[in-house]
């Protein structure tokens, strides 16, 4: 988890979390900064790859990361969920494009310049039906965390299991 503004605050509230914590001092010039720091904390790691995820979009959980992370396994080496067939997130990055994604990082950004260059080497993953993209950027944003029709996870067949019967 990379922490940038507020860092001190949300430690707090991470109380005992199992989960690695990085500060980026130079959060204020963007997410890409946020990116290039969690990168880098993972450089002498065994990671093979990294999954992207944004604080601010609360409608994107584990079904999409299971289905990002599917695609990985089955040999995607740059995954994005899509929503309505439009790249979002989480993002997975093997770490052969590490560097190109950190180098390009820049802004608010991240890894953006490096998906639209790498979109030859891009597996998209429909997560429509498991979450949606909604930012909450603003006080007005807020909200969208209210009662609202949330997409309602849909049951993945197993291998060697049936599906479930529908409803």
């Amino acid at each position: 988890m990379v922490l940038g503004a507020g860092a001190r605050e949300v430690r707090a509230r991470l109380g005992r979390v199992p989960c690695t914590v990085v500060d980026n001092p130079r959060w204020a010039e963007g997410m890409g900064s946020s990116l290039r720091a969690g990168l880098a904390s993972l450089a002498d790691t065994a990671a093979s790859a990294v999954v992207v995820l944004l604080v601010d979009q609360p409608w994107v959980g584990a079904p999409a990361v299971a289905r990002v992370l599917a695609a990985h396994r089955a040999g995607a080496s740059l995954v994005a969920a899509a929503y309505g067939g439009g790249r979002g997130h989480p993002v997975l990055l093997a770490r052969r494009h590490w560097a190109g994604a950190a180098g390009a990082a820049t802004g608010d950004r991240g890894a953006r310049a490096y998906l639209a260059a790498h979109a030859d080497e891009l597996t998209l993953v429909e997560c429509a039906d498991v979450g949606a993209p909604d930012d909450i950027d603003t006080p007005a944003d807020l909200a969208l965390l209210g009662p609202r029709s949330r997409p309602k996870p849909q049951p993945q067949p197993q291998p060697g299991r049936k599906p479930p019967p529908a409803p």
